[in-house]
């Protein structure tokens, strides 16, 4: 176990290096620069490339911007004067975690309920009505949706607040954004994994002994069907936090997702840099606990070297 949770965190870190050598030359070749604004001359803005060391070969910069994240330094930001990334990154997570984590937990348990209830069912009805919910929540990108929640229930009915998160209601149309393309998800995993593993023979098994049939959902049956959940989970989390770029910017939420798409337009290097930096770390440790639960969850599966 602790050579095989070794291994994926060193090609964790390969893969992170590959994503920051990869984003760092992209960045690099965005056209303009992040001094290329009205107010300054051009040599004004050569001076200011100077004194960050941006006319400096790509590679050479590379090199030493790499050497300052081996010390934990990632840099300060071009555009706020005085502002490290570093100190950007802890005050804009944890709004992008809390409405990314109350969305997985909201998908999580609606999507499982729901995937359950599919399976079980006599109702044809009702089977359908979750596979029309399922596919076109899949189908539906989550700024659509996020714009459509907005104008018919912020704008027009005026049941929701629609910009930031300064209270509890503020999170609902935002969550529900971003919650319904992963609800449907599991729901399609749920349905299909449990209706499998209610003709296993070790279910059958245990309902011939008589064992209460809560028991039999709880231990055997759902135990085994989450696992393709579990698996899922990280790609989940990720397309959360990617999904939430948008839905930030629609709903003026002040997260990382609404300030990498600042930065990109700002061409704010370092701000760019540090957050993508901070989202590929989060993904492969919630991919490698992914892997982990599973192997806790079902000792058939073997974390093989």
């Amino acid at each position: 176990m602790l050579r095989y949770v070794f291994k994926r965190i060193g090609i964790g870190l390969v893969t992170l290096l590959a994503l920051i050598v990869v984003t760092f030359l992209l960045v690099h070749l965005m056209p303009g620069n992040p001094f290329d604004i009205a107010n300054l001359t051009p040599s004004n803005q050569e001076e200011m490339m100077h004194h960050y060391g941006l006319d400096r070969p790509v590679l050479e910069q590379l090199g030493q911007y790499i050497g300052n994240l081996l010390h934990g330094d990632f840099g300060i930001s071009f555009k706020k004067s005085g502002v490290s990334v570093s100190d950007l990154i802890v005050q804009k997570a944890p709004a992008t975690m809390r409405l990314g984590g109350i969305a997985f937990l909201a998908a999580l348990v609606l999507g499982t309920l729901s995937g359950i209830h599919a399976a079980v069912t006599g109702h044809d009805a009702v089977r359908g009505a979750v596979l029309t919910f399922t596919t076109l929540g899949i189908s539906v990108p989550n700024y659509v949706l996020a714009l459509v929640l907005m104008l018919v229930f912020g704008v027009q009915l005026k049941w929701f607040p629609v910009l930031g998160l300064g209270t509890p209601v503020h999170y609902v149309l935002p969550v529900t954004a971003l919650a319904v393309y992963p609800l449907a998800q599991i729901s399609r995993l749920v349905k299909s994994s449990f209706s499998e593993a209610m003709q296993q023979d070790y279910v059958v098994m245990a309902k011939a002994k008589g064992i209460a049939p809560v028991r039999v959902t709880m231990l055997h049956i759902l135990k085994n069907a989450m696992i393709p959940v579990i698996t899922a989970a990280g790609p989940m989390i990720a397309f959360l936090l990617t999904g939430s770029f948008v839905v930030e910017t629609i709903f003026t939420i002040p997260g990382i997702g609404r300030e990498f798409v600042t930065a990109v337009s700002n061409r704010d290097y370092t701000v760019v840099m540090g957050l993508t930096i901070f989202i590929g770390a989060l993904i492969i440790l919630c991919n490698l606990i992914a892997d982990l639960l599973c192997a806790l969850i079902d000792p058939r599966i073997k974390l093989t070297d």
